[in-house]
């Protein structure tokens, strides 16, 4: 069994499907992909997107606001707090800072990102962490504002091996993508073989970045076992066993989905 351990089921493409939400869930689970995690990128959309998940077995939902969505109006702990109380949202998030596409909205982001880490700490759930080019900053406000307890993933990660570590210090698990299957991710492909197997996870972040063979395709959830199978070769494991494992990590996370 494979876990998507993020992904965004609101935004898929569901045309090969017929428009038939179902029929893609059933693709995945053809591929032995379980279960899902659907992450929230504002709060516009959430209620949508836990719509779809709250009748359905094996998906679950996060709430939150990701960070190049804060501009939108900054998000109220107490209404993270009151929608993570919802019976399968288990995260707060997507969250975090990125400075790659916005850095002008730096201060904004990070009292966002504040906001997300004492939500999660109320709620006892963990944090989802988008971190791009703000390695310093998402280290530094996780350590303040964050809660050990509950912890969180830096998702679809491709910083480096030092920040990686950091951040397990701060018992963070560290989710890979299809990114680390591209020609190009020699360095990241080093860093996933130093990431204790202990503390990773497997994720697709459909419908984008869709891993290799399928480039050029909108991503789907049943494509995570090529993110996996990629994952096994560099840690020298069988991809039942690296599958095994990360689902076993899943469920310490998120531990509101056991």
């Amino acid at each position: 069994m494979f876990i998507d351990s993020h992904c965004h089921l609101d935004k898929l493409d569901l045309t090969p499907y017929n428009n038939d939400f179902d029929a893609m869930l059933a693709a995945a689970r053809e591929a032995s992909v379980d279960k899902l995690l659907s992450v929230s990128v504002d709060m516009a959309s959430f209620p949508a997107l836990y719509q779809s998940v709250e009748s359905r077995d094996g998906i679950y939902a996060s709430v939150g606001v990701h960070p190049l969505h804060s501009d939108e109006g900054l998000v109220d702990v107490e209404w993270l707090v009151a929608e993570a109380a919802r019976p399968k949202v288990i995260a707060i998030g997507e969250t975090g800072l990125d400075y790659y596409y916005d850095a002008d909205s730096a201060s904004l982001q990070q009292e966002s990102f504040k906001r997300h880490l004492e939500a999660a700490a109320q709620a006892q759930l963990p944090v989802i962490v988008h971190t791009r080019d703000a390695r310093e900053d998402t280290l530094r406000l996780i350590d303040a504002h964050g809660d050990s307890r509950s912890a969180g993933v830096l998702h679809c990660f491709t910083e480096s091996l030092e920040m990686a570590m950091a951040a397990i210090e701060m018992n963070y698990f560290i989710s890979f993508s299809g990114i680390v299957t591209f020609r190009n991710a020699e360095e990241l492909r080093e860093v996933a073989r130093q990431v204790p197997l202990e503390r990773m996870l497997i994720e697709t972040d459909a419908p984008y970045l869709a891993p290799v063979p399928y480039r050029g395709k909108k991503n789907e959830p049943r494509y995570v076992p090529a993110v996996a199978q990629c994952l096994a070769d560099l840690k020298g494991i069988r991809i039942e066993e690296l599958a095994e494992r990360t689902s076993e990590n899943f469920f310490r996370l998120f531990r509101k989905a056991a």
